[in-house]
């Protein structure tokens, strides 16, 4: 009876130590995973900002804007703005009133909103484009850039344009090409100059995306 005993009693006492030395090597890794972790946000610190002097002025920014905020939010702008100011000066050159073609008006809006509303979701992605061609040297990412602005303008202009058939959207594809492949270039030169690490504060975003947006939208009236 005391064999069975001492048995039963050094098998639990193997038991234990089994489940504390898995209990020891769960807390092991755990720690191990907290430190990879934090050796690889160091390096991801390190690989955004340029020096300790960037990294502060970043962490004092009020409202800073990622770059996918920024582009979403530039996207927004040049979806809307643009596209109104030619459907404005359409209107004027062809003498259409607003009560006698109502329904025109309607049309427009709705191309419009759809120009917007995709040029806000795809400049979320056109940043991590332009986040990658950043990195570049200046020249390299002049000769890039007009292509992502093409293919952006293609994306919400061809989608707005689709409202009104095959025509609309070839039309609208080729204005967003070109107002695209104009703007972008200009406004990453400005991001890229005024940014820290990968945020730009909002006060500096607000003009230069308003500037740009507004300068072709001045061109298009006064053409």
């Amino acid at each position: 009876m005391d064999a069975r005993n001492t048995q039963t009693a050094n098998r639990q006492t193997n038991l234990d130590e089994i489940e504390n030395r898995r209990k020891d090597g769960e807390i092991v890794r755990q720690r191990l995973d907290y430190w990879l972790a934090a050796n690889a946000e160091t390096d991801r610190q390190k690989a955004m900002f340029k020096s300790d002097r960037e990294k502060l002025e970043a962490d004092l920014m009020k409202n800073p804007l990622t770059t996918e905020k920024t582009y979403a939010y530039f996207g927004l702008l040049l979806g809307t703005f643009p596209p109104a100011a030619f459907f404005t000066k359409f209107a004027i050159d062809s003498r259409i009133a607003f009560g006698e073609e109502a329904w025109i008006f309607g049309v427009l809006f709705i191309v419009n909103l759809i120009s917007a509303v995709v040029g806000y979701f795809s400049g979320k992605l056109i940043a991590k484009s332009v986040r990658e061609t950043e990195s570049y040297s200046w020249w390299a990412m002049f000769l890039v850039l007009p292509f992502i602005g093409m293919f952006w303008g293609i994306m919400a202009g061809g989608a707005g344009g689709a409202i009104i058939f095959i025509f609309g959207a070839l039309f609208g594809a080729i204005l967003g090409a070109l107002v695209g492949g104009i703007a972008l270039p200009i406004f990453t030169i400005f991001h890229r100059l005024m940014k820290r690490g990968d945020v730009i504060e909002l006060k500096h975003f607000l003009p230069i995306a308003f500037g740009i947006t507004f300068a072709i939208c001045s061109f298009i009236l006064g053409s």
